[in-house]
């Protein structure tokens, strides 16, 4: 029978499209990237969504983050992008959870309830309590290394963490995750030294702060508010959403 799926099913399959809506897949981290990353994912027919972030939608996120408009400023991201989630597929089950993610709120989500989790958070200590979390659980995991400062939407690519180059990022997660015993992590990542941003006062919200009111972590607490732009974070969801979607189908 026709439905919005019907493109991808061509492609994948009944069998595929099947196994697509049984997946329970969570999401840390609905910015940059991990927006686009639900997003695809919806589009694709995962059947279950848990979103997690606490973060509000504010000005400054209208260049690159997809559910970011004028009329929902201020909004929870989770709540608007399960909003748009339920319009694409009303048949699909989503719990968000405003919070925000580390060892101290890791007890919220039991992860063996999870077909696979996707990291697209910025905090590196939360980005290694998930891949512990995952690896004690068994349960698959890809995680979105630096895409802020970053031009060259071209030069990310897939790998595993312990084969990745030059990201600052991903050199901090290699040594400790190396230390906690992980011997594997999948990623996206880029060869891109990062940019260093303008220091101009005038623009920046360091010392122009507009996050919406009841916002708990605001970018003034940042060591440096990163550049971002509407092409590489939208590139590295999309990238994990169809890893994840491989991956779940047994890459058809």
């Amino acid at each position: 029978m026709l439905n919005q799926f019907s493109r991808t099913e061509l492609l994948l399959g009944k069998e595929g499209m099947e196994k697509l809506a049984r997946a329970k897949v969570a999401v840390f981290g609905i910015g940059g990237v991990g927006g686009y990353t639900v997003e695809a994912l919806a589009r694709s027919g995962v059947g279950a969504l848990d979103l997690i972030d606490d973060d509000k939608i504010c000005l400054t996120n209208l260049n690159r983050q997809l559910h970011a408009t004028r009329s929902t400023i201020g909004r929870y991201k989770v709540e608007v992008a399960k909003e748009r989630i339920l319009d694409i597929n009303p048949e699909a089950v989503v719990h968000t959870y405003q919070t925000f993610y580390l060892p101290e709120t890791a007890g919220q989500f039991d992860f063996t309830a999870y077909d696979y989790v996707v990291d697209a958070i910025d905090t590196v200590t939360g980005k290694l309590q998930l891949a512990e979390e995952a690896y004690r659980c068994g349960t698959p995991i890809i995680s979105s290394m630096g895409a802020g400062n970053k031009l060259d939407a071209s030069g990310f690519m897939v790998a595993d963490i312990y084969e990745t180059e030059v990201c600052p990022l991903a050199k901090v997660m290699r040594r400790e995750l190396k230390k906690r015993g992980i011997p594997r992590l999948k990623v996206v990542y880029s060869k891109e030294k990062p940019l260093t941003p303008m220091d101009d006062m005038a623009i920046s919200c360091r010392t122009n702060c507009i996050c919406p009111p009841g916002t708990t972590r605001k970018c003034t607490q940042r060591r440096q508010v990163p550049g971002s732009n509407a092409f590489v974070p939208s590139v590295v969801g999309l990238i994990i959403a169809g890893e994840v979607v491989k991956d779940l189908t047994g890459d058809i």
